[in-house]
This record gives structure tokens, sequence and C-alpha cells, in this order.
């Protein structure tokens, strides 16, 4: 099969040299009139319209023309500040747990990290369950199509480079106490446990006057020893387009590299690099068939430092957990007692030695990251990707006028792999002695051995492949000059293959779309698909799902024809019901499970032990498609020559038949928990509705020689559990009723006054309860606080925030364009429970722990007592206590570009120039800003500030 693809692709690249054309699945109406550019059509599904024939829940940012104001270095970067419907996570709020929305580049299901910005033409947001019905069960909860750029008709071939250099800035790093506040504050959460304490006066007070920090450790992770204020990222790119009537092509090579934080040991030299190639040919054979081929080849590497046990945490998971006054990563040689003939022999045979310092460790930090970093070698990930698609167009008006024939077959491959170095190395525990006021070593335990077998190792293997197909008819005529009519009848389907999944992800369906238009004021759409799913049992594996759109542009009626006022006002309702298999999560989810991982061992009395087979559920052969019914009303309306124009969507639906493991609807004698087991089948039952609005406004205004433009766009949505799985004691608990993203926790009442208040307490968790522990409400009055007693608090936002708003603004003068954008995310809720909050046993201190309970600050006191219970789980619960609001505006953009007089350009040979300077993702305005610009556990956030240039020639 493999030799197949080869040939097929060979032969489909000469004749694409030979002669190719249109964009990937790109119809144009055939009764377009002459004068309507390719840039003024929007796409949409299998085909280009113009913008006053969309018909609701669809938006579309000219991308090519963003990147003249708006240079950036990630696709959807901040795209909410442009359209509404998107909010920077969801179309509508309908991701769900297992995918969400459908990526399409150039029709062809990809990953939107392998285009980048520069090779974009057209973004179109497909959120309307009538704009996404054709692309079957998989484009359900929307589609995101990207369209990269092709070539024009052009007398010359045009040659446009694009130069960056910037820096990513670090916002903030988590801020954690040093060694001796730390080993003072320890000893007081013992003190409160009733255990004596474990650091001495003095081992406290030598690491306070920072005396010998090689004894006295106090390791900081965040320190300028081990990380660089800013770091580099630069990239250029070349764009090559030209071409005839018969042929046009668009080719970009494009590389970027990027380094990283740290400044020691082999990560200094971490690094991610890009080097891509694509090609668009567009040909036109002769009057009625024409062809085109898209090629992109993608090299990209990364090189990183490795741990040398793989389980083990990163650099920034361990910052956040790794106490201070653990170790010391490096000590100086001259420390070693001279008279220590030991200590003298394992430096001369150590090969390990950093600027005179060898690799500082302990019994239990035998492994740690610093000296990973120095000494356990590197890691270099490799990816290749190669991603073709070839068409052929056929205008069929010999047959009969304004029929056409589209083909498209596509095969992508990706493969990526580790190569390493894996080395190991010794630490060595130093003890300490001090002679006439000076600190010497005067042994050392070793750990571990210092080798270099200089064997490259490979790991990680991958190997991807998609491969897609669709072919349709389209029929587009007009008759008496008023009656417009439209037919595409399609067959569509593709294949993805990856590494370690058993099942490929696929999707076949066949689609029907008729549309008939009066006078392009009455509209009619009805579009359909025939869904196909293996994941069902058979006699359930197919289903339909139709939409129905009515339109009625008002602009175009005679009693506003002719308006000063209104350009275009359009009104449009639509009802579909979709059906997906994307939220069934795994394969055959309807045939009975056995498993032995989790069985126990059995036997006969020679010894023998086998582990028992367990049922993990029970079949289900009447499992159907998870259906998405919504009904959507749109209005799209331009006033006053465009000085205004607005389009705004309102959409009800509902996600009708979530597969649930029902513990309400079948005994629970079904279910057995040792050894697991269960007999309980997957069924349709839960259901969950979403009601929102989107909307984007666009000001455009020209004044003088000063040209202005603001866009607001919003989007709002509310979601409910209409229908869920489950049965409470008390009212308050049921989620029906609730958002889906609900977040549910306890009330807290403040902390115990008293170890008395505290032992009457009655809660589940906590273990021995004393003052300055957490108090809950006990809401059912039944005494004791548990799991009964959680309410819901709020929304979560996991699909991206109820309310999101952008704001972008555009100001042009004498060759001068000032950029500015805004991004606001409203209404969610979120916990502060990771590590820097939820701090026992012996976990790392954060600075909240200041402002601890104790008895003298009991009225002040902003955090709990301290404990060193392991897993103390008294105050590491989701209650009010933890609870803040995500409410916040960040100031996402600003860049300023100048762009050179003509006048200045005209005797050189490059036609166009301009230079231009940004900063991103610059601050966070928020009551929260510090907590939601601060990562624990992963790399900061960033700004990063720009500079660049672009020619044409």
């Amino acid at each position: 099969m493999k030799h197949i693809y080869i040939k097929f692709i060979s032969s489909t690249v000469l004749l694409a040299s030979m002669a190719c054309p249109l964009v990937a699945q790109e119809t144009i109406r055939n009764e377009a009139p002459k004068t309507e550019s390719a840039d003024s059509l929007v796409q949409v599904a299998f085909r280009k319209i113009s913008q006053d024939e969309l018909l609701g829940g669809v938006s579309v940012i000219d991308f090519k023309e963003l990147q003249k104001k708006n240079y950036n270095t990630y696709t959807l970067d901040n795209l909410q500040g442009y359209v509404g419907g998107w909010n920077g996570n969801s179309l509508w709020g309908m991701d769900g747990d297992n995918a969400g929305y459908l990526v399409l580049v150039d029709g062809i299901p990809r990953s939107m990290d392998n285009v980048l910005p520069s090779e974009i033409d057209q973004i179109t947001f497909l959120k309307g369950a009538s704009a996404v019905v054709l692309y079957g069960s998989r484009a359900a909860k929307g589609v995101i199509y990207i369209t990269t750029k092709r070539g024009q008709i052009s007398d010359k071939l045009q040659i446009d480079v694009r130069a960056n250099t910037g820096f990513y800035v670090p916002k903030s790093y988590p801020k954690y106490l040093g060694s001796a506040e730390y080993m003072t504050l320890y000893n007081e959460a013992l003190a409160n446990d009733g255990l004596a304490p474990l650091y001495s006066d003095s081992e406290i007070y030598n690491s306070a006057m920072g005396i010998n920090p090689y004894r006295y450790p106090n390791l900081d992770y965040y320190s300028g020893d081990y990380l660089k204020k800013a770091y580099n990222r630069s990239d250029v790119t070349a764009e090559f387009s030209g071409g005839n009537q018969r042929a046009r092509y668009y080719a970009n090579i494009g590389y970027y590299r990027q380094g990283d934080l740290f400044k020691f040991g082999q990560v200094e030299d971490n690094y991610t690099s890009r080097l891509n190639i694509r090609g668009n040919v567009d040909l036109t054979i002769n009057d009625f068939i024409s062809a085109y081929a898209n090629a992109n080849a993608t090299f990209y590497d990364a090189r990183t430092g490795v741990t040398t046990d793989e389980d083990e945490a990163d650099y920034w998971e361990e910052a956040a957990k790794m106490r201070p006054n653990r170790f010391s990563p490096l000590i100086p040689v001259s420390y070693i007692d001279p008279n220590y003939a030991t200590g003298n022999d394992y430096m001369a045979a150590n090969n390990n030695i950093f600027n005179g310092c060898f690799l500082g460790g302990t019994q239990v930090d035998q492994r740690n990251i610093f000296a990973d970093y120095y000494a356990g070698g590197y890691n270099k990930y490799t990816s290749r990707q190669f991603q073709f698609d070839t068409g052929i167009d056929f205008d069929l008006a010999s047959i009969t006028k304004g029929l056409s024939f589209h083909f498209q077959f596509a095969v992508d491959y990706n493969t990526s792999y580790n190569t390493s170095y894996n080395n190991d190395y010794a630490v060595y525990a130093p003890t300490w002695s001090n002679y006439n006021s000076y600190d010497i070593i005067t042994t050392l335990n070793k750990y571990g051995n210092d080798t270099k077998d200089g064997v490259q190792n490979i790991s990680g293997s991958t190997d991807n492949q998609t491969i897609a197909l669709s072919a349709h008819f389209d029929y587009n005529r007009t008759f008496n000059k008023f009656h417009n009519v439209s037919a595409m009848l399609i067959a569509n389907g593709f294949q993805q293959t990856n590494s370690g999944v058993y099942h490929k992800t696929s999707n076949a369906n066949l689609g029907l779309q008729l549309g008939y238009n009066y006078a392009n004021k009455y509209f009619a759409d009805f579009s359909g698909a025939a869904v196909h799913s293996a994941k069902l049992a058979e006699g359930h594996r197919n289903a339909f799902s139709p939409s129905l759109t009515l339109a009625w542009n008002i602009a175009n009626e005679d009693f506003l024809k002719n308006s000063s006022i209104v350009d275009d006002l359009q009104i449009g309702l639509s009802g579909s019901i979709l059906n997906q298999d994307i939220d069934i999560a795994n394969y055959y989810m309807y045939m009975q499970a056995l498993d032995r991982a989790t069985g126990e061992p059995w036997g006969w009395y020679d010894g023998a032990s086998e582990l028992s087979a367990n049922s993990m559920r029970g079949a289900n052969e009447d499992l159907t498609f998870i259906k998405r019914k919504e009904v959507a009303l749109n209005l799209r309306t331009s006033l006053w020559n465009k000085l205004i124009t607005a389009d705004v969507n309102f959409f009800i639906n509902s996600t009708e038949g979530l597969l649930v493991q029902s513990s309400t609807l079948y005994p629970t004698y079904f279910t057995c928990y040792y050894p697991e087991s269960s007999f309980v089948p997957y069924i349709n039952y839960n259901n969950n509705r979403r009601t929102g609005i989107d909307f984007s406004v666009n000001f455009n205004k020209k004044v003088g020689e000063a040209e202005f433009s603001l866009g607001l766009n919003g989007t709002y949505y509310d979601t409910e559990a209409t229908r869920v799985d489950e049965t409470h004691a008390d009212a308050y608990q049921y989620h029906a009723g609730k958002p889906i993203d609900g977040v549910w926790g306890l009330e807290c009442e403040g902390f115990f006054a008293t170890d008395e208040e505290a032992a009457a307490a009655n809660q589940s968790f906590g273990g021995t309860l004393k003052a300055g522990d957490l108090k809950y409400k006990d809401q059912n009055n039944d005494g004791v606080i548990d799991s009964k007693d959680q309410i819901y608090l709020g929304k979560g936002g996991w699909y991206g925030s109820p309310l999101t708003l952008g704001l972008n603004f555009t100001a042009k003068w004498k060759g001068f364009t000032f950029f500015a954008l805004a991004t606001g995310g409203f209404g969610a809720i979120g916990m502060k429970s990771n590590s820097y909050w939820w701090v026992y046993g012996d976990g790392k201190y954060s600075e909240v722990v200041r402002n601890r309970w104790t008895p003298e600050t009991a009225e002040t006191a902003t955090y709990p007592r301290l404990t060193t219970l392991a897993g103390y789980n008294n105050f590491s619960q989701n209650s009010t206590f933890w609870m803040y609001k995500t409410d916040r505006i960040d100031i996402a953009k600003l860049q300023l570009t100048y762009d050179l007089p003509k006048n200045l350009l005209n005797k050189t040979f490059i036609s166009d120039a301009s230079v231009y300077i940004s900063g991103s993702n610059l601050f966070t305005i928020s009551k929260e800003r510090e907590y939601l610009e601060m990562n624990v556990g992963t790399a900061p956030q960033t700004r990063f500030y720009n500079l660049g240039v672009k020619l044409t020639f």
C-alpha cells in the first residue's frame, strides 16, 4: 500500500506541474459577478460564497490583511478579539470531555500547530449546526477552517520577505520562603502537631545570616544563577507568488529558532527550531477542467535536558516542591580538606567538575534536576511532517448549465522520535567541620558513578497518517434573473492512524445541500448528512442529520433598497439535529468488557496461580448516536455605507444521549468494588443544554488623512445539565438544573477559634481538628460535615469564560498604523488548590503561609494553621475559602507599524517596505492579577517584545 501512495503522489505532482487550480474544496458560484474577487468570498463547507449569501453561524477573519498590522506567532492567538462565538477555547462552548471542534486546513483535518500565521489567507469559524452539518459526525462541535495563501495572476514574480526578532520576558515567578524562614515555620508546624522541632536554632541562624550557603543551603530555583531575564525568538519568512491565466503558484519558506530560560549546564543550549516549505499550485487546464496541488513539509527539532528517571519531575515541577534547605547543587572543590586523601581521589577521578565545583546531593537526593541538567546528557526531539493534497474540478456546463464536479484527495505523514545521550553521574554528600572559624569538608559520601557510554538512545517513535477524500457534484444556476438555485451531493471521509492507538479515528458521511433564494431576498437552505460510526453496534451505526435554514434580506426590499441608512439587513433562522460519536470515547462500548489487570489471584493446590477475569461493564447493543439539537437566530446588518457593521447570533442547543454507566437505574449488586468489577452497561442518558449569544460590531471612519476602525466582539453562553444520572437525599445537591461546568464545594465559616470548638465539630475529613483549622457549614443539619454538605459554588468556565469580550482598535495616518487588542473573560470562578496554596506534610512553603493562623494572629489570619501531617485534608477541600473570581481583562497586543513612503522606494528594487514594533500578552487587569499571571509547576507566562521588517520585491 505504501508503494501505491508513493506512485499516486508522484503522478499527481507531475500532473500538477503540467497543469493544476482553485482552493481546496472551493466552489465559486457560476452566477457570481465577474468583478467579485476571491478575497471577498468566504470559505464554508465544501465551497466559497459571497458575504451576502452567509445565512448565519459563520464568522470569518481576513488573516492576510490582519498580519499587516498584527504580527503573531500562533494561529489562534487571541482571535476571540476579532470574532464572536469563539472564546479562545471553544465554539459556542461546545467542547466536550473527549474532543471539541474540528480543524481543517485547506479542507483536510490537520493540526493547526503545523500552519503558521504567515501561511494563512483566511480563517472561517463555522459555529452553527447548520454550518457544519455537511462535514458529518466529527464536526458536530464546530469547525475552524484555515485557508492557506494562493498565487494570483500577476505580470511578474512577487517576493515578500519578513524578518522578526524578539524576546520573551517572564511575567512572574512563584514566591517561596528561604531556608531560615522555612525551617522556622516547619518547626512551628511540628509544634502544632505535638512533635519536637527538627531544625536547630544554629542551623536557622546560619542560614539566615547567609554563612556558607554550601553548608547551609538556601536554594532558589528562580535565581538569576540559573535563569535568564529573557530569551530570544527570531524568524524569517520568504513568500513567492505569481502566475497567469493558466498557472498560479504560491510558495512559503520559513524558519524560526527559539531559545530557553536556562543558563546552566546542558540546558543552556536548549532550543526549538522549525523549517517549513509550503507550495500551492493552481492550474487551468482548459475551459472546463482545472486542478490544484498543495504540499507542505515541516522539519521541527527541539533540544532539552534529560532526567535520569523518566518518572521524575522536570525543572519547573521540582521547583514547586523541593525545599530550599535540602542540598546545594554545586559545592566548590576548594572546601575539601587538603588532608582528606579519599576526597581528593574522588575529585581526581571526577569527570563532572563545573567551574571548580562538584555535584552536591544527599542519600535521599541522589538524583536532582540540577545534576541531571549538568551531567545527565541531553535529548533532541525530532518531528517530520509531510502533507499533500490534490484535486480536480470539472465544469460540466456542456451537460447542463450550472453543473460541476469536484474531487480532492490528501495523504499526510507525521513521524517523530527522540534521540538522547543518557549519562549516569555521581553526587557527593559532604560532612562539614569548622577549624579556626573556617568550614571544611572532612568526608564525602559518594552516591552513583560517572558513566558516559556515548550511546545515542532512540525512544518515543511515532508514525501517524491521515488519508482524506471528498467528491461532490455542485449545481448553481439562476433562472429568470431572480430564482437562484444551488445543490450539492457530497461523499466525504477521512481516517487518521496514530501510533499506540489501536483504532483509527474515522469519519465517513454522505451530504446533501439544497438551496434557493429569490432575488437575494428570501433564502431557504436544506442540508443533511448521512453519517456512519463503527463505535456502535450493527443496526445503530447509521443516522441522518438534517438542517433547515430560512433567511430574509430585508435590505433588498423596495422600501429599503434605496435607504441612505441601511446597506444590509438580514435575519435568518435555522433548526438542526446533528448525530455525533465524538463523545463516545472508545470503540465497541456497546460490548461487555473483561479485564484481568484488576483481577485477583486464584489457583489449585498444585501451587499455580492465575488472575481472575472480571467484567468491567455490561453489554448494551442499543447504544445510539449522541444528538446536538439546535435552533439559531442570526441578524446581520450594515449601516451608513458600512460605517457600522454588526453580526449577531442567538442559539439554543441541547446535547442529548450522553453516555453514562448508570448508578441509579441498575441495582447496586451489579457492581463489586473488591475485586473491581461491574455489569452495568453504558446507556444514552445525560442531557445538557447551552443557550447563548455572540456578536461582532465594527465601526469604520475616515477623517481627513486619518482612518479609524473599532471592533467589539463577544460571546455569552449559559449551560444547564437538564438530565443527570444521580440520586441525592438533599435537593441542593442535584446537578440537574445547574451548569455543566459547575464547581461544587463546602461553605467555609472561617477558622475554629479554640481546640474545644474544633474537637466538638464532627467533620469527616481532617483527622484531629484544632484551633486554626477550617470550619465548614452543615448544610443538611445532620450533625456531620461530609461530602453531602457540598453545594454549588459557581461556573468553572471549563469550555471558556461564560462571557468573553474582545476589543480591537486600528488607527492609520500618513504611513503609520497603530493597532491595539484587548480581551476579557468574566463570570467564572476558580480554586486556589495547587501546591502553592495547599501546603502540608513536608511540602515547600510559599509566601502565603506567612499570614497563617496562630493564637496571636487569630483576628487577622488569612491562612490555616500549619501542619506536617501528610495528606492533611481539612483545608485541601474545594470550599468558599479558596474560591476566587477569574474575571480579567488582558492587554493582548500593541503594535506600531510604519510603511515607508513610495517615493523613497521608487529608485530601488523594493516596491513596499514596512517596519514594526510590538508587544504581546502585556499585562492583566484583575483583582487576582498576581495569581492569574503566576504559573506553579510549569514554565512561567511571558510577555513578548518584537521588532520586525517586511519587504516586497
